[in-house]
Parts: structure tokens; C-alpha cells; sequence
């Protein structure tokens, strides 16, 4: 195999070069050195790459063929070496991303461009989450990090998190709903009687998924922008985070209603696994806490400090 790498790059450069001579000076070989390298491979299995009857050597069909497929080959051969010195120096072959649902995606979008333009020897995953399963996702194993998780971390050792900031919940119904017509501020009982539209399993505690009474109306939806877009048609009512509503407050399709206990403010969060850490996620964590646009969404104007649990 070793000889025929060393002709591919040879072709490569010939094609290139045009001649032995600026190849043999492009590869800081002699151009005897390049023409027996070729030669000897052509005797070891009978078959003419170059036609050397003229004043300069051109290829031949079966040269072209393999000049156009080894360069296939010299790229993965390359390819495969950038990444074997990358996983030496710790960068991870695979990051899983866990991004929970109150989390904008579009923001990680050029964090995503600007990785792989010098670190693609990393492959990236990304996995959705909400609320409290963001946690859940990376202590059992299904994420190496997590992006924009509420609820505090759990007080397990092993793992790093750092404080993104607060997300702004707004509590909001159609102007077309009962409650868009309704003094404010609006009574917890006022809104236990109409229908309730949360995210997941209605279990988990916070405004985003308004607590339920056994005989509370409801629809459980799988995502946020499923939620909004219910809530929008009229068809209940819930808290929203601040940021994916605001477009449609602005425009009436959502009317904001004060409520006599408003929510507050909940804290979001970046995690990470720091046993199977590497330089990729350094990077993650680097970028997203430092990113202006992911600190304008959380209301953080500081720069988080990175903790261990």
C-alpha cells in the first residue's frame, strides 16, 4: 500500500506541476527518485499511468483513472491523519449536545459554522430536552453536555455547570380567549378555569409548566413552539418564555396578561460531563457562555464562572 500512497502523491503533483522537475521540487525529491517510484509500480502490476514517448511524460487512461481516484484516497489518507493528531492533543470524536426546548437554537447556529471550520475532526450530536429531563440527559449518560437547562443542578460530583442567566416567562392567551378580555391582574382562580396548554408530563414545578389540580383542563404538548403556536389559536393558555413571544405580543397575535402571583425569573444553566471532557467541550462552553446574543435572551450581562459540582 505504502508504494502506491507515494505515487498517488507523485500524480497529484505531476498533474499539478506539470513536469518531473517542478514536481520533484514540490516534494523536495529528485526527478529520478519520482520517475523510478512511478516505474516500479508499474512493473509490480503490469500497467502503463504515464507515455513517456514524447518530450514530456503524459498520462495515460489508466494513469488519469488513477490520478482522479487517488486523490479520493489521499484526501481520507490526509483527512485521517489531521484526525488521529486531534484525538492525541484531546479534542473528543463525538460531543452530544443535550440543547433544552426554551433554548433559541438558531443562536447556537454560527457557534456550529465556526467550530467545524477548525475543529471537524469532532462530530457533533444534538438531542433535544425539556425542563427537568435536560438534567436527566446528561447524568444518565445521553449527553456529555447540556445547554439551557432550568431547575437547579443536581448535586452530583462528576459534573460541571456554569449559570447562564434568568429566562423572562410572560404569561399570554390569544386576544380572542376569555382571558384577553379580563381585568388584571388575572386570579389564580380566574386562570384554573380555562384550559391549561404544558409542556411534557405536566408534572414538573414552574410557571413554564403551570402546576395542575387533578381535574384541571389541559393539552400536553411535546415542545414549546407546539405550545406557543396553541396558544396563539385560542385553544388555552400558559406561561411562555419571554423571548418567543415577544415578536407576537408586538403584533396582537398574543395578548401579555398580569397575574396576581407573576412568575419569576428561572435560572438557566450550562452543564457538562468533566469525566469524559475534552477540548471540544472546553470550546462549547467557552463560546456559549461568552456570546452576546445568548446573554441578551437570558438577561446576563456577566460572563458565568464555570463550577464543579
Amino acid at each position: 500500500m505504502k508504494p502506491l500512497l507515494d505515487v498517488l502523491v507523485i500524480l497529484d503533483a505531476l498533474e499539478k506541476e506539470g513536469s518531473f522537475a517542478a514536481a520533484s521540487a514540490k516534494l523536495y525529491k529528485t526527478p529520478s527518485a519520482l520517475s523510478y517510484t512511478v516505474h516500479r509500480l508499474e512493473s509490480d502490476l503490469n500497467i502503463q499511468l504515464l507515455d513517456r514517448s514524447g518530450h514530456r511524460a503524459k498520462f495515460t487512461r489508466t494513469g488519469q483513472l488513477l490520478l482522479e481516484k487517488g486523490r479520493e484516497v489521499l484526501h481520507s489518507v490526509r483527512e485521517l491523519e489531521k484526525q488521529a493528531v486531534k484525538l492525541h492533543q484531546g479534542w473528543e470524536n463525538d460531543l452530544v449536545i443535550g440543547v433544552d426546548d426554551t433554548f433559541p437554537f438558531s443562536l447556537l447556529v454560527p457557534l456550529i459554522e465556526a467550530f467545524y471550520k477548525d475543529h471537524s475532526v469532532t462530530r457533533l450530536k444534538f438531542i433535544n430536552g425539556v425542563m427537568s429531563g435536560s438534567w436527566e440527559a446528561l447524568t444518565e449518560g445521553r449527553a456529555d453536555m447540556i445547554v439551557g437547562a432550568l431547575r437547579d443542578p443536581p448535586m452530583m460530583s462528576g459534573f460541571g455547570f456554569a449559570r447562564l442567566g434568568t429566562l423572562e416567562q410572560v404569561f399570554a392567551v390569544a386576544p380572542h380567549h376569555p382571558l384577553a378580555k379580563e381585568a388584571e391582574p388575572l386570579s389564580r382562580r380566574e386562570i384554573k378555569s380555562h384550559r391549561a396548554i404544558i409542556v411534557g408530563s405536566g408534572t414538573a414545578a414552574g410557571a413554564l409548566s403551570q402546576p395542575l389540580t387533578d381535574d384541571r383542563e389541559a393539552i400536553t404538548v411535546f415542545d414549546f413552539k407546539t405550545k406557543l403556536e396553541l396558544q396563539m389559536g385560542g385553544l388555552g393558555c400558559g406561561y411562555l418564555p419571554r423571548y418567543l413571544a415577544q415578536r407576537f405580543l408586538e403584533s396582537g397575535a398574543l395578548v401579555e396578561k398580569r397575574v396576581v402571583v407573576g412568575s419569576s425569573p428561572e435560572s438557566v444553566w450550562i452543564g457538562w460531563n468533566e469525566q469524559t471532557a475534552g477540548l471540544a467541550s472546553a470550546w462549547w462552553c467557552q463560546e456559549i457562555l461568552t456570546n452576546r446574543a445568548i446573554a441578551n435572551v437570558y438577561n446576563s450581562g456577566d460572563a458565568a464562572i464555570p463550577r464543579a459540582l
